[in-house]
């Protein structure tokens, strides 16, 4: 744990890092975790909790934090190939 001074320097602190993978914010306050979850420069931001898993949903980092995504459309587009077909019948 790292004592701020308020939600600004711990957004910053947070950001001033080569990695992004996951973050969390608490709070009790909707509009104030929206703003942060926004700004956070993580491929995964909780509010209120950490770690809770959804597989519908992209699982990745940014900056130096992992190699794409998993789960999700994004991660099943990996194994995928787009092909257009245009037919005049």
């Amino acid at each position: 744990l790292v004592r701020v001074a308020d939600g600004e320097e711990a957004l910053r602190l947070a950001n001033d890092s080569d990695f992004g993978l996951t973050a969390s914010v608490w709070t009790r306050d909707l509009t104030q975790a929206l703003n942060y979850t926004d700004r956070l420069q993580a491929g995964t931001v909780w509010v209120n909790s950490h770690t809770l898993i959804d597989a519908n949903l992209p699982f990745g980092g940014m900056k130096q934090s992992g190699t794409g995504r998993d789960f999700g459309p994004d991660w099943l587009d990996g194994w995928c190939e787009t092909k257009s077909v245009c037919v005049r019948y």
